[in-house]
C-alpha cells in the first residue's frame, strides 16, 4: 500500500499525475474518497450493537481518506515494469472545507484542457435510422 501523504504532497502529486495523463492524449485519473473508522481497543465496544444506525453517529468526528491513481493498470499498452500510481491521503474533520476547496480547483484546473467529444458521427448514424423508418 502507498504511503499516505501529506495534504500538500497529494495536491502536488495529483496536479502531477493529471497532467502526465494530459499529455499522453489519454487515459483517466480516479478519486475515491471515504471515511476512515478508528480501530476500537474495547472489545466490549467492538461488538455488534442492537442499533442498525450507529454509525451515523459517531462519538467523534471521523477523518477522510481520499484516494488518486491512475487507471492504466487493465490496459494493454502498460509496461510490466511501470508500476500503478497510487497517492492518498487523510484529511481530518477540522480541515475538510479547505480540503474540498482547493480538491475542487486542482480538479477544475484539470479538466480545462479536455476535448468535446466528437459525437457528430453517432447523429449522423441516428439520422439515417429515422429517415430510414419514415
Amino acid at each position: 500500500m502507498a504511503d499516505r501523504l501529506s495534504n500538500d504532497e497529494f495536491f502536488a502529486k495529483l496536479t502531477t499525475l493529471i497532467s502526465n495523463t494530459q499529455a499522453k492524449g489519454h487515459g483517466s485519473v480516479y478519486l475515491t474518497q471515504k471515511r476512515l473508522t478508528y480501530e476500537s481497543s474495547n472489545p466490549a465496544t467492538a461488538k455488534v450493537s442492537s442499533d442498525s444506525l450507529q454509525d451515523l453517529n459517531p462519538e467523534r468526528p471521523l477523518p477522510l481518506l481520499v484516494r488518486a491513481t491512475d487507471g492504466k493498470s487493465q490496459s494493454k499498452d502498460r509496461t510490466k515494469n511501470r508500476e500503478k500510481v497510487k497517492l492518498s491521503t487523510v484529511v481530518q474533520p477540522d480541515d475538510i472545507e479547505t480540503f474540498f476547496g482547493r480538491y475542487a480547483e486542482v480538479c477544475k484546473t484539470g479538466m480545462q484542457s479536455l476535448k468535446k467529444r466528437d459525437r457528430s458521427k453517432r447523429k449522423k448514424t441516428k439520422k439515417k435510422a429515422v429517415e430510414e423508418k419514415k
